[in-house]
């Protein structure tokens, strides 16, 4: 088998590990703040989507998954609020019912958190980081840094949604690199290290690291972009049956689609709703806000594909100098804000071909960031799968329902985004920051 780089925490101690949680869980919860304090308490409790939950809930729903896994089992302390489990659990009221609900009203959420959090960063100081699978290299506290982010990017996800003046603002993310850059590269055949084995915090479904082989392909340098989506609208994309499987055809039809989600016309242009703001479609932006379903009939409009999971994920961590799997695209280190647009610092997708120093060893281009890619593949579970240390993470959603997506958003922070990362959702949304590339398989005479 080939091999993958070993985690830098492996020389780490373990005061330098406890810093590290403490400075990862106060950076994520000062975005959770900036999220909920951006608007009323009136804001805070309605529901912008029956799609979304109102952004109290998910502020409540932090703290209660915080308090249950970080509080109860690491900690072992007695609860904060027991009362309140059931009002939490995702699993028990879907999102269009939330509302309905009894719930912590924004002053009440906001000291619940701040209970729970005090409490955690009591028991950080002297809880071991060994001795058990759930606390090793601090694991516990990792998935609920991811956890908590994860939910901050559903809450700007529901800002994007609500309507009224900006309530978020931020910097325009850098331009794109000047020089000319290829439409494709091509990314050899064989094999290659998939998911980890070493990476502390990776969650189930990217565990264990396995062998695979990819054939020979050719994918885009950088993702699709509104430009290159707009050929395909002015083409009848979106009223030719022949470029959609039945399920896109029929959910064309059935949501009456005629462009991404927010685009609208404004006498021969295009315009979109951006956080507040409407403004014309810029061309060179990675298109975004578009299914699954819309992905895939671009892709083969252009006579292409959605490349798989598999070729996403070689084409973004293999090294072939060294025979090794990355981190990242660029290397090992974690994301700076020269490799990738991360973590809503900029509230948009950078333009196609920016971040020259985050480009992967085969020469794609904005692999981490900027918008969720969509893949052809189904979210499966990798050979030697395990459940850990819940099934409802992972393994209640395998199977052909829900499509893999890679590489994170402008919206998605460092802490939950790696080479590794597997996010997946229904093939129908539009709401969250998905775009993706095309790729293509490669022909006798190309391979040589």
């Amino acid at each position: 088998m080939t091999a993958e780089t070993a985690h830098p925490w492996a020389v780490q101690g373990d005061d330098a590990l406890r810093a590290h949680v403490a400075e990862e869980l106060s950076r994520t919860r000062q975005r959770s703040a900036q999220l909920t304090d951006a608007v009323d308490d009136e804001d805070l409790e309605r529901q912008h989507s029956p799609l979304m939950s109102p952004l109290v809930w998910d502020l409540a729903h932090i703290g209660s998954q915080e308090e249950l896994w970080l509080v109860r089992d690491v900690g072992g302390r007695e609860a904060v609020r027991p009362d309140i489990d059931d009002l939490y659990d995702a699993f028990q009221h879907p999102r269009s019912d939330r509302p309905q609900l009894p719930l912590l009203g924004p002053t009440e959420a906001r000291e619940y958190v701040g209970t729970v959090r005090t409490k955690v960063f009591d028991l950080l100081d002297g809880v071991p980081l060994q001795g058990r699978r759930l606390v090793d290299n601090a694991f516990a506290f990792g998935m609920i840094v991811q956890h908590e982010q994860q939910h901050d990017e559903t809450m700007l996800a529901t800002h994007q949604l609500r309507r009224g003046e900006p309530a978020l603002h931020a910097e325009p993310p850098p331009p794109a690199d000047d020089r000319a850059l290829p439409a494709e590269i091509v990314v050899p055949a064989g094999p290659f290290t998939m998911g980890t084995s070493t990476e502390p915090w990776a969650l189930d479904n990217e565990r264990p690291a396995h062998d695979v082989r990819v054939e020979a392909f050719a994918l885009d340098t950088t993702p699709v972009t509104n430009g290159q989506f707009q050929r395909f609208i002015d083409a009848g994309g979106y009223r030719q049956q022949q470029w959609w499987s039945p399920d896109g055809w029929a959910f064309v039809q059935r949501a009456e689609l005629e462009a991404p989600r927010f685009w609208f016309r404004d006498g021969d242009r295009w315009m979109r709703r951006r956080f507040g703001h409407v403004e014309p479609v810029p061309a060179n932006e990675p298109v975004m806000h578009v299914s699954y379903h819309e992905a895939a009939a671009f892709s083969a409009w252009a006579g292409k594909r959605l490349p798989t999971e598999r070729e996403w994920e070689k084409a973004a961590r293999f090294d072939p100098s060294s025979g090794r799997s990355r981190r990242y695209p660029w290397g090992d280190d974690d994301p700076g804000p020269d490799h990738a647009n991360l973590g809503q610092r900029h509230l948009r997708p950078a333009p196609a071909g920016a971040y020259p120093h985050g480009e992967a060893p085969c020469g794609a281009r904005q692999l981490i960031g900027d918008v969720w890619e969509w893949t052809s593949s189904d979210f499966r579970p990798y050979p030697g799968f395990t459940a850990f240390p819940y099934r409802e993470y992972s393994e209640v959603f395998f199977g052909p329902d829900h499509q893999v997506l890679r590489g994170g958003s402008f919206g998605t922070d460092r802490a939950a985004c790696r080479g590794t990362f597997r996010n997946w959702d229904y093939p129908i949304r539009r709401q969250i920051f998905t775009g993706f590339r095309c790729a293509r398989s490669l022909s006798r005479d190309e391979i040589g």
